[in-house]
């Protein structure tokens, strides 16, 4: 029960400030924004709110906010159509019945000339006694079908409609608030739990390693390598790291004397790649400070969007296979791990899937937000936009391929997981 509540909180909240960038963004450009959805697939719940409804969505798999002119949301009222119209008191048409009309008896019906519920908001045709009437439309009106209403999006609302600039920033604030949101958690952590020191202070010397056989011992404090000044622990991680196999000269402080090793990093066999280790743990011990803690969180944020774009990269260059991803059955599973290390560590493995998330949807693919931005790039050096349709198609065949993908990474984390 605590990891399933864990991965919705984690889940929730990733998907919630992703789709709260793009909503925010979308209202600041007056975009009408129809749905707000946590979730994919059935409705669970639903609660309307001014223009929009906000939605809760039984397939964990992510979450959308729906603007209008995104999809095939336009309404259109072809000649001959019988339609009902409530009017207010400026004469302007307010709702417009598709059907169902005898429900309303105040109504008045007419037979449909010709309409344009987009930009000039107008209705022309025949009422029931076969007199010509112009309806003007008001801009929040309601069309109401088989008892489902929906708003009326005038073209100045609609996505498309706005300027490059208003669209391309609506589309990036998604995974920009996921990155902000990680910022936002590393620095939490900090706050409540303190900053790591990060000094390069040996806490414990494995057996057998090359640091306990050139003579370290746990308290060393490290002031060189290779007569490079070392001011941290990561100098320390990278100056070891890089050289795998390279006796390394070491000068540490012990006792207030100072003392000289030679070191030879060993090639870890926990890495695809080739990197040095020398059998050294580091516990860094915590302090709190208010503003230290806002430059850890910048900090950590930065080292883990380098450290994921690394891993992407290993991917690509085929160092990793299709079988290092993992989808929401694999994250649960982590999740569930990472549970039994307490808030801290729950927290921070938040913030580094927030990381993930807001990168993985900047990739330059079909249907993700990187490849809808690409469009706009695209537009902006032709000076015009690429034809709607064929754009369509390649979203929806990016879809098709997307889905494709996680089913085969919802499979193989199946077999790796249960069998």
């Amino acid at each position: 029960m605590e990891t399933v509540l864990a991965f919705i909180i984690i889940f929730g909240a990733l998907v919630f400030f992703h789709e709260f960038g793009h909503f925010l963004f979308a209202k600041r450009a007056g975009i009408l924004v129809r749905e707000f959805a946590i979730g994919m697939g059935p409705k669970i719940l639903g609660i309307t709110k001014g223009e929009t409804i906000y939605t809760l969505r039984l397939l964990p798999i992510g979450g959308y906010v729906r603007m209008a002119g995104e999809d095939m949301d336009a309404i259109h009222l072809q000649a001959g159509h019988r339609i009902g119209v409530l009017l207010n008191k400026d004469g302007q048409a307010t709702k417009i019945i598709m059907n169902q009309k005898a429900m309303y008896p105040d109504i008045l019906l007419m037979e449909v000339e010709e309409a344009d519920l987009e930009k000039e908001l107008y209705i022309k045709g025949y009422d029931e006694e076969d007199k010509f009437v112009r309806i003007e439309v008001a801009r929040d009106a309601v069309v109401e079908e088989n008892g489902r209403e929906t708003i009326l999006a005038p073209y100045d609302r609609q996505f498309d409609s706005k300027s490059l600039g208003h669209r391309f920033m609506t589309i990036l604030a998604g995974p920009l608030f996921n990155f902000i949101l990680a910022f936002f958690i590393f620095t939490a952590i900090g706050l409540m739990q303190g900053i790591p020191t990060n000094e390069p202070v040996i806490t414990e010397v494995t057996e057998d390693s090359p640091a306990a056989e050139a003579g370290l011992q746990n308290g060393d404090l490290v002031k060189e390598i290779d007569g490079k000044s070392i001011a941290s622990w990561n100098e320390l991680v990278e100056s070891v790291q890089d050289n795998a196999g390279n006796p390394l000269p070491f000068e540490v402080e012990r006792g207030g004397e100072t003392l000289d090793f030679t070191i030879t990093p060993e090639v870890s066999e926990e890495s695809p790649e080739k990197v040095g280790v020398i059998g050294v743990l580091y516990r860094s011990p915590l302090e709190k400070d208010f503003l230290g803690s806002f430059a850890y969180g910048a900090e950590q944020t930065v080292f883990w969007f380098k450290e994921i774009f690394r891993l992407l990269g290993m991917l690509v260059t085929g160092q990793f296979t299709i079988d290092a991803l993992s989808g929401p059955v694999g994250i649960y599973k982590t999740t569930e791990e990472v549970a039994k290390y307490g808030i801290f560590t729950l927290m921070s493995w938040a913030g580094m899937l927030s990381i993930n998330l807001g990168i993985m949807n900047l990739l330059p693919l079909p249907a993700l937000d990187g490849g809808r931005l690409m469009f706009f790039i695209i537009e902006g050096i032709r000076g015009k936009p690429v034809d709607r349709q064929k754009e369509g198609m390649v979203h929806f065949v990016g879809i098709m391929l997307l889905m494709l993908l996680m089913i085969v990474v919802t499979w193989n984390d199946i077999q790796k997981f249960f069998f």
